[in-house]
C-alpha cells in the first residue's frame, strides 16, 4: 500500500490492547493518517472531542465503558460538535446477529478481528465515502 493513502485524515484509535492500538497506529501512520490513541473509551472520547477527528476505530469488548457505551456518548455530542464522526466497530463477536446488534447501534460498519491490512483500509474508505 502506497504510504499517503490516507493523509487527509485523522483517526482515532480505542483499544485496550497494547499490542493492537500499536500495530494500528503505526500501520496507519505508515499510510500517512494522523493517528491518535486511546487505551478506553474514557481516553477516547477526550481524544475525539479534541482532536476533531475523521473517523474512529473503537473496539467493542473493553474494560469499564464499552464500545456501545462509547458510541451512545459520541453520538451525545451533537451534529454540531464531533457526534457525527464516522465510528468503525472492530470486534471478535462475529455472529450475525453480532453484526446486526452493532450496525444497528449505529456503527458506520463491523470489522471482524483479526482482520487484514488491506481490509482495514477497505472498511475506512467505504465508511469515508458514504
Amino acid at each position: 500500500m502506497s504510504p499517503n493513502r490516507l493523509s487527509h485524515l485523522t483517526i482515532v484509535i480505542v483499544e485496550d490492547h497494547d499490542d493492537a492500538r500499536r500495530y494500528l497506529s503505526l500501520f496507519l501512520d505508515h499510510l500517512g493518517a494522523k493517528v491518535v490513541t486511546a487505551r478506553n473509551a474514557w481516553e477516547g472520547l477526550e481524544a475525539i472531542k479534541n482532536k476533531t477527528p475523521s473517523l474512529v476505530l473503537s473496539d467493542i469488548a473493553m474494560p469499564g465503558k464499552d464500545g456501545f457505551e462509547l458510541l451512545r456518548e459520541i453520538r451525545a455530542l451533537g451534529p454540531d460538535g464531533e457526534g457525527s464522526v464516522p465510528v468503525i466497530a472492530m470486534t471478535a463477536l462475529v455472529t450475525h446477529a453480532d453484526r446486526t446488534r452493532i450496525l444497528n447501534a449505529g456503527f458506520q460498519a463491523c470489522l471482524p478481528k483479526p482482520f487484514t491490512p488491506d481490509k482495514l483500509v477497505e472498511t475506512i474508505l467505504a465508511v469515508l465515502d458514504d
